[in-house]
């Protein structure tokens, strides 16, 4: 597999530290320790998930030895993550950007929305995911899986409803002519014109992204 450019084998100690959380074992793709780690290095999550694969499997001399190392001492594990986190520069990228954003796509996707700090378009995207599950009368703070997801999520479901709101306005099955909360509609229509015309695979992410909540 290819190496990542902002990858540092020091990171190996941070994989092994997730992997040892308990319950021990290789973590899903969208495991939250997993996302804030992705956030912290600016790397994707979907690198660091195959990169524990990787450790789960112990696929080098490197690796083998990286474990017989730290796996059976957390003491000396901890101290050797707590170090890492105090180097300079760590997880800043600033040699690799040299002055460019580095807040990538899916970064944005894990933080609060402009406006909205209570949502996120991650939350979009399982809010969307229910949408296409629930009929359009069934889209209210009463019925029982908009609260399941609104406590899942840690916000009200009246939010729930009201980002619903605005997707029925994008929606062209559905004769809405006005928006309830215009400032939702640049984030609701962005995560609607990815997922919109694939019910499918707005459900298959969403189902990875519940790891996340």
């Amino acid at each position: 597999m290819a190496k990542h450019p902002l990858w540092s084998d020091e990171y190996w100690l941070l994989l092994m530290q997730l992997y040892r959380k308990r319950p021990a074992g290789l973590k899903p793709l969208y495991y939250r320790g997993l996302v804030d780690l992705a956030l912290e290095l600016h790397i994707r999550p979907q690198f660091l998930h195959q990169q524990m694969f990787r450790l789960r499997q112990l696929d080098s001399p490197k690796l083998e030895q990286l474990w017989n190392k730290y796996s059976k001492n957390p003491q000396k594990l901890s101290r050797g993550v707590r170090l890492l986190r105090q180097m300079k520069g760590f997880g800043q990228a600033n040699e690799f950007y040299d002055g460019v954003t580095i807040v990538e796509s899916w970064e944005r996707d894990f933080l609060p929305i402009d406006g909205r700090p209570e949502l996120t378009p991650v939350k979009l995207i399982m809010v969307l995911d229910l949408y296409f599950r629930l009929t359009p009368i069934t889209m209210v703070v009463e019925t029982p899986e908009v609260k399941q997801l609104a406590r899942k999520m840690k916000i009200t479901p009246a939010t729930v409803v009201e980002v619903m709101d605005v997707y029925k306005y994008c929606d062209p099955y559905i004769n809405k002519n006005e928006v309830t909360s215009p400032e939702l509609l640049p984030s609701c229509k962005e995560i609607w014109e990815r997922y919109g015309e694939d019910p499918d695979k707005v459900a298959a992410e969403a189902a990875q992204l519940l790891a996340y909540f």
